[in-house]
């Protein structure tokens, strides 16, 4: 990795999901439909807690800021996916292949962080209901959020500039549907040994770290529930729990499985199929799971379909 190398690869070629026109036609139209979905799930949630005052707690808060990642997360790779599965030329340009890994690796990992953030929130609200407000200041809020993108886009130059730093000298096909790091990776003409290492160790920090945090505070959560006296409490908080556990289990499933396991004999096709959970699926069930069951949102939405005129005032 010395000052001599450089790249002399100028273009990628994205192989995508599948090489079948009759089955590129079926996903693209899935696909798609997910997207748009993602988009406007996520899109109501940042509108509601923006526009209703009854929605200005710190719940809402962070998950309006996960609505908002989640846009601009799938928008990151999926217009770019969606094109690629109806045209022939699936050249990618290298800085437009770095410029994407390194977005689409900043906002991943600022979703790591992020979900803590929001676990250590549900903690306080359920085991510390009467230090709630103090603890959960907006000052607090605020630092948590830019906290978890700061913390995401920094670290995120450490893992791209690891893979900046090596040559390509070919071969160019990239074997997924956007340039995600550990398969770029794999392209590099050179000892990777050392960049390999530099990334476990931050996966280490934005993965694993978080995760202790989410499970930590899941558990007294759940210890808490245990002792509630009323079974509609508990009923109602098991249901809150279980679903964010499996959103979260999605997401750091998928993500640690790509990023902290060892990649040789896996199958070819593993990494791009595992990418569709958290690049496609997860983004698409966050609204629906955190926020769409909820009765302050659908008030919320009664609301506002009332004030543009969807609905009448009852």
């Amino acid at each position: 990795m010395g000052a001599e190398n450089h790249t002399e690869v100028s273009e990628f070629v994205l192989v995508g999901l599948s090489n079948c026109p009759q089955a590129q036609l079926l996903l693209f139209m899935a696909i798609l439909l997910t997207y748009l979905a993602t988009l406007l799930g996520n899109l109501l949630i940042v509108t509601l807690a923006w526009v209703d005052s009854r929605l200005h707690t710190p719940m809402y808060f962070f998950l309006s800021h996960l609505s908002f990642l989640e846009m601009c997360y799938t928008t990151s790779t999926i217009p770019q996916m969606l094109a690629h599965l109806l045209a022939r030329n699936k050249v990618i340009s290298f800085d437009h292949c770095m410029a994407q890994m390194y977005i689409a690796l900043s906002l991943g990992s600022t979703e790591a962080i992020l979900l803590a953030a929001m676990a250590y929130d549900r903690y306080v609200a359920v085991c510390r209901p009467l230090h709630y407000a103090t603890v959960m200041s907006r000052k607090c809020c605020l630092a948590l959020a830019l906290s978890s993108w700061a913390s995401g886009f920094i670290l995120s130059v450490i893992n791209t500039a690891c893979v900046l730093c090596l040559p390509f000298c070919g071969p160019n096909h990239i074997n997924h549907f956007f340039c995600e790091l550990p398969v770029v990776l794999k392209l590099a003409c050179a000892d990777t040994h050392l960049s390999e290492a530099v990334i476990f160790a931050a996966a280490v920090i934005i993965l694993l770290l978080p995760l202790c945090i989410i499970l930590v505070s899941y558990g007294l959560i759940l210890a808490s529930i245990l002792r509630a006296h009323t079974a509609a409490g508990r009923h109602k908080a098991f249901s809150t729990c279980t679903s964010h556990l499996a959103v979260v289990s999605i997401f750091y499933g998928t993500v640690i499985s790509m990023y902290m396991r060892p990649h040789k004999g896996s199958p070819p096709d593993w990494d791009k199929h595992v990418a569709v959970f958290y690049i496609v699926v997860t983004p698409a069930l966050n609204p629906l799971i955190y926020s769409l069951r909820n009765k302050e949102v659908k008030g919320a939405v009664i609301k506002l379909m009332q004030r543009v005129g969807f609905m009448k005032k009852t």
